[in-house]
């Protein structure tokens, strides 16, 4: 005969199972939050080396600027260079958004390319940065499975590998900021790679990716400052809250900016031609 304070064997269990489930999920939360971020891990090719980044008086020394060249996305020579920028001649900035589904443009990887007077171009990625056989995966980003990587390259490996050998849907969109604003953005996240060398740190999905990174460098130096939310978070849509802050320089509407900077047929090609930044803008 069963205690009259006594739950029931089925409510019994259900509370068993319960009480594990929990245990599990404080188990693995307690493993996710004592992993430390290190630099010292087998690294994929594409993320094996961080920029070197020094800053003297107006001139930008970077060692390990990547420029990967490739026969297929699994085919590609490993390539880096060790290059000067002059911080004064600084022209524009531009506004990478590469979305990953063209059914569905919430996932989506984002980031800044620059341009010179001195004709040459260079583009900071920030990355999850993936060991050896990894995938990226969404929910293991949140879960402190990738650290950071701010990928310094050049445009025909940046946005030729999305475009041309991917074959991901790419918009290139010219940034309405001044030579000044421009040189600002480009300190920012190149600051952010010198700290990011120094000390580890986790990428994160939600707090710490492509797009955040970017927000915060420009609110570092915009008047009013644009907003955290889902078309961050959603990244495939983070054009649109740029086109509704004034941060493009276009006066299309987004539908026809975003057909009009597409430039996939471009960098297709342009890949083996010696002006590959000066074609996609051509």
């Amino acid at each position: 005969m069963t205690e009259p304070n006594t739950p029931p064997p089925r409510r019994r269990w259900l509370r068993a199972l319960v009480l594990v489930f929990l245990a599990l999920v404080l188990v693995g939360a307690s493993v996710v939050a004592l992993r430390q971020p290190s630099h010292a891990r087998d690294w994929a090719p594409e993320h094996a080396r961080l920029p070197h980044v020094t800053i003297t008086d107006s001139l930008v020394h970077i060692e390990g600027v990547r420029h990967f060249t490739y026969a297929s996305a699994d085919d590609f020579t490993p390539a880096y260079d060790d290059r000067t920028y002059d911080l004064r001649k600084i022209e524009r900035v531009w506004y990478v958004l590469s979305p990953f589904d063209v059914h569905w443009r919430g996932p989506a990887h984002a980031f800044l390319t620059f341009g010179f007077a001195d004709s040459q171009y260079v583009s900071i990625s920030v990355e999850a940065r993936r060991e050896v056989g990894e995938t990226y995966s969404t929910w293991k980003g949140a879960l402190r499975a990738f650290e950071l990587i701010y990928v310094i390259g050049d445009e025909r490996d940046l946005i030729g590998l999305r475009a041309a050998v991917w074959g991901d849907p790419v918009h290139l969109y010219p940034g309405r900021a001044t030579p000044e604003q421009a040189r600002a953005l480009f300190l920012a996240m190149l600051r952010r790679a010198q700290a990011l060398e120094a000390e580890p740190a986790f990428y994160n999905t939600f707090t710490n990716n492509c797009t955040t990174a970017i927000l915060d460098a420009v609110n570092g130096i915009a008047e009013e400052p644009v907003p955290y939310g889902r078309r961050v978070l959603l990244p495939g849509y983070s054009d649109e809250l740029a086109h509704e802050h004034g941060l493009l320089d276009t006066d299309l509407p987004l539908e026809e900016a975003r057909a009009a900077f597409l430039i996939n047929d471009r960098a297709q090609a342009a890949m083996v031609a010696p002006d590959f930044s000066t074609a996609l803008r051509r």
